[in-house]
Parts: C-alpha cells; structure tokens; sequence
C-alpha cells in the first residue's frame, strides 16, 4: 500500500491509541463529551502524539463526517498572512455539517508562523470563535505570541518513557512478526529519544532488510554512532592518548556520515557517565555547550571536536 494511504487508512481514531499522554487525553475526553471545546495549544516534542490526538479529537466529535469539517495546514509550508487572511479565514466563517456547532482548524508547526502572520491568526480566532475552534500544534510553546496564548488552553505534551517506547516495540513487532532482541530494544530506546514516529519509522527500515532486529542493524540505519565507540574515544583521551583519539573520532564520523552536531550530543551524553571527578565533569559539559555553539554559528567542526578532545585529554591528566 502506498506510504500516504497506509497513513491515512491507519490514522488513530480513540483516545486509547495515544500513548504516554494520560493527564491530557483525560482533560481532553471531558472536552468532546460535552462537544465543547476551546482553542488548544499542543506543545511538546516531535513524534509524542500531538497531531495524532488532534485528529482523535475531530474522529470522536464528528464521525464520518470528520474530513468535511476540520482543516490542517502546514504552518512551516504556509507561515505567511495572507494564508491566514484567505485559507484560514474562509474556512472558520463557514458553518459546520452535523449536530457540533463549530469547525476545526489545525495548524500544525504553528510557532513557525511570522509575527504578522500571527496577529492576523489573533483577530480571526477572535471573530469567528463560534463557528471555529483552533488546535494549535508546536514544538516551542514559548514561539507564539502572548495574546494568541492567552485565548488557549495550554497542553504540555512530554517525551515518550522507555516503558511506553518498549510497549510500542512490542506492539509493531508483534504485528509485523518481527524479532527483537534484548540489545536491540535498548538501542531503539536509545536512538528514538522518545520519539515515536523516528522509532516507528527506525522499524520500518530494519523490517524491510530483516525480520531479525539486532542492535547493529538499528545503528546502521538510524546512521547513528555507538555508544561503544563514543566511549572508547573519551577513553584514549582521558588516558592522554590525543592522537588516538583524534584518529578514533574521524574514523567513527566518516564511517557513519555523521556532522558535528550529531557526534557533540553523543560526547555530551557520555561524558554524563564517564568515571571522572564531578569537577571535571561539569567543566567538560560546560566545554560541551561552547563546543556546540560555536559549531551552530558556522565554525569549522573538525577543530572544535579536536579542541574539545584536547579539553578532554587535560582533564585526564589532573585526574
């Protein structure tokens, strides 16, 4: 089947099909029982459910009738006024089909919108509340103006935990007759930072090369790095050994075709862990953080991973 069908043939139609977000879907459900509903913010991570649970809301207030009354658009596609001004706006005037006397209007990335864009968005929420609801979805809350926050109900959603992510492992696998093993699991976990959609999608990919899910097999194609070999660099320059290390982190870049940014928040999260006096180890994150900056502003990444080994090899020798 194709992948635009399958998503939409298979879109979550109940509450009970979104997972680690119970205090919301409970103060959701009270919502639609009483086919009263607010305008929402959705914030929180990628891949947790806030789409998932915008279209759950539209499925149960209107039943089949659901595609004919809500919209959703792209904020991050669409992010300028007069998308506001025309789509938007044509379609919170008009009345909606069935007994729910208001439409939905979902706009997704929604803190991409321009500032204008979203003064526009203010006035249109306000003009038309009786016959359009809004569900606002962002990663950053904060990225939305005050006064289009304030005529919202805020909902925080949150990364999903490693017993929900294995419940969603075991789920897919059983579904799909895939085998899982033990390290396999913990590298999913790992690799999806409790994101859903990034883990599905990871499953996907290994299903299609092998039924047998191994942890290898979830590196090679999430292109991440292993935390082994991350460790065995911190290793060779804590014990002084520079050039090793410098050798060690090239091979393991080019091997996997990381960037910068991608290894630095591997070094990051290892160095957490690394046997070292807490000193060090909160002047080595701090190290980390500067390293990282520095690399988002356009410096040469090569030399900022070097500077950071070589920050690494000399906290290694006062220890």
């Amino acid at each position: 089947m194709d992948s635009a069908l399958w998503a939409e043939k298979y879109r979550p139609s109940d509450f009970t099909e979104v997972i680690g977000q119970e205090e919301i879907v409970k103060r959701i459900r009270a919502f639609v029982k009483h086919q009263n509903l607010p305008h929402l913010i959705f914030s929180g991570p990628p891949g947790v459910g806030k789409t998932s649970t915008a279209i759950v809301i539209a499925k149960q207030l209107y039943g089949e009738n659901w595609r004919q009354n809500i919209i959703e658009l792209n904020a991050s596609d669409e992010r300028g006024i007069d998308v506001v001004r025309t789509k938007v706006k044509d379609f919170a005037r008009t009345k909606s089909i069935g007994e729910v006397p208001f439409k939905i209007c979902i706009l997704d990335e929604s803190d991409s919108l321009t500032r204008e864009a979203q003064q526009a968005l203010r006035r249109t929420m306000e003009n038309y509340t009786a016959t359009c609801r809004f569900i606002l979805l962002a990663n950053y809350s904060s990225k939305i103006i005050e006064p289009i926050q304030s005529r919202c109900a805020v909902f925080r959603f949150k990364p999903l935990s490693e017993e929900e992510v294995m419940k969603i492992i075991d789920k897919v696998a059983s579904a799909e007759k895939l085998v899982v093993d033990g390290k396999a699991r913990k590298a999913l976990v790992e690799a999806s930072e409790g994101d859903c959609r990034k883990l599905e999608n990871m499953l996907q990919s290994c299903a299609v090369l092998s039924p047998n899910v191994t942890e290898d097999l979830i590196y090679s194609v999430a292109s991440a790095v292993r935390p082994k070999e991350v460790k065995e660099v911190i290793s060779l320059a804590f014990s002084g050994n520079f050039q090793k290390a410098r050798d060690k982190l090239l091979e393991t870049m080019l091997a996997h075709g990381l960037s910068g940014l991608d290894i630095i928040k591997q070094l990051q999260k290892e160095l957490l862990e690394a046997k070292t006096e807490p000193k060090n180890k909160l002047l080595l994150i701090e190290k980390c953080g500067e390293i990282e900056f520095r690399m988002s502003e356009g410096a040469d990444e090569f030399v900022q991973l070097e500077a950071l080994l070589s920050q690494i090899a000399l906290a290694g020798t006062k220890a």
